[in-house]
């Protein structure tokens, strides 16, 4: 599943909080260190999934007169070019893959800027932040349909995509992260 930039900020958070609650992590600077530097990974990955997307929305506008003409749709055109150009853009489309990867990475840099050492194998360390990764992907959906229906019931009726609704969203969706220990 596909996760919005939004959610850096929440992953992070899991996996600050993943490693500290692990035991085998011991943390020089604190969490908040932590977790700033695992949201800015996670969105510079995201950053070169953006730039492989906007890159092949241009391609298939410089040619959408020949599509027509051929009778293709935009939608049948837009993933085998991002597969094509993925490995250009460094985007693993994968997301086991890509998750691993950037679990390596995370963790790499947490070491390498003195933020963390553990007193386990590299593949312990890398297992919690996958799983961490992946625990907040899958459970996203369910997430966001409980706020959704916390919103639905609220006696004030908020206009999606107004600042007040998109406000009122983010707090839910925040309480119900701390609620369950994601954040």
């Amino acid at each position: 599943m596909k996760i919005g930039m939004p959610h850096a900020q929440y992953i992070a958070g899991k996996v600050a909080i993943d490693l500290f609650n692990s035991g085998y992590i011991t943390f020089f600077k604190g969490l908040e260190p932590v977790k700033a530097t695992t949201q800015l990974l996670i969105e510079e990955d995201m950053h070169k999934e953006e730039a492989l997307e906007a890159r092949v929305d241009e391609l298939i506008n410089e040619n959408e007169d020949e599509m027509q003409l051929m009778g293709i749709e935009r939608r049948d055109m837009f993933w085998p070019i991002k597969r094509k150009m993925a490995k250009e853009y460094g985007v693993i489309l994968s997301y086991e893959e890509r998750y691993s990867h950037l679990s390596h990475q995370i963790m790499d840099k947490l070491w390498e800027e003195g933020l963390m050492d553990y007193n386990v194998s590299e593949n312990i360390v890398k297992n919690i932040i996958f799983n961490a990764i992946e625990g907040y992907a899958k459970a996203i959906d369910a997430l966001e349909d409980v706020v959704l229906d916390k919103m639905s019931k609220l006696k004030k009726k908020l206009v999606p995509g107004s600042d007040a609704y998109n406000v009122t969203f983010e707090r839910l969706y925040r309480e119900e992260l701390q609620r369950k220990g994601m954040f």
